[in-house]
């Protein structure tokens, strides 16, 4: 059983999940409220630039999403980020680029940053490190990333962990006993990926082998004995 579960979560991520990026389906708790509270607070920030920085699967492309539904808003693919881009945006008052990383068009960046910053429009940048950790060989680019404004998403909650694993599991029509899911609660990794990954494979688990969530199964997805 435990190497089908293993054979069976390999297999996961080839597949793509829908998701609904609705703001009502965002789930607050204390590691994410900041940033959500700045998109919910558009445009009402300090500075036009954003930067929400967090792990992977920990919610800043649903963040993202709902600030694409203010008026005007264009959301670039990391690749394109290049000196094409700006044509592509003109007439757009909102931007949002993500997975932002150390491998960026430096000129560009920089050149996005400042039309942002004279134009007046908004800019929303998603990594997994803040931009402000990011050393480039553009001095005036680094002085550039101190001074946006950032959105740390810090590592799940037990209060966030329970959210995810019922909301999921209750849009899969799968029924567990809440004993069973605080026994979750309790030995799963704090990653938002491993859980996203947990998730999945019960999920899988649940519409194709059609077996029923029991205890030894978890235990054999969560790799825990006791």
């Amino acid at each position: 059983m435990e190497s089908k579960i293993r054979d069976l979560r390999q297999k996961i991520f080839k597949f793509e999940q829908l998701s609904n990026f609705n703001k009502n389906d965002f789930f607050v708790s204390e590691c994410n409220y900041f940033a959500f509270n700045l998109i919910k607070s558009w445009p009402n920030w300090e500075k036009k630039i954003l930067n929400i920085c967090g792990e992977r699967k920990s919610g800043k492309s649903h963040l993202s999403e709902i600030f694409l539904k203010n008026k005007k808003s264009i959301k670039l693919k990391f690749e394109e980020l290049n000196k094409k881009m700006f044509d592509k945006i003109r007439g757009y008052e909102n931007i949002v680029i993500e997975d932002f990383n150390e491998r960026c068009n430096e000129e560009a960046t920089y050149t996005l940053i400042d039309m942002v910053e004279k134009e007046n429009k908004y800019l929303l940048i998603t990594s997994i490190r803040g931009v402000n950790e990011i050393e480039t060989r553009l001095k005036d680019l680094n002085s550039r990333f101190k001074n946006i404004l950032i959105a740390k998403i810090d590592k799940p909650d037990d209060e966030l962990i329970y959210a995810l694993i019922v909301k999921n599991f209750s849009d899969s029509q799968i029924i567990l006993d809440k004993k069973l899911i605080n026994f979750i609660c309790k030995r799963i990794d704090r990653s938002y990926e491993k859980i996203s990954e947990f998730i999945c494979t019960i999920d899988e688990i649940s519409l194709k082998k059609k077996k029923p969530i029991n205890l030894k199964i978890i235990k054999e997805i969560l790799g825990v004995s006791n």
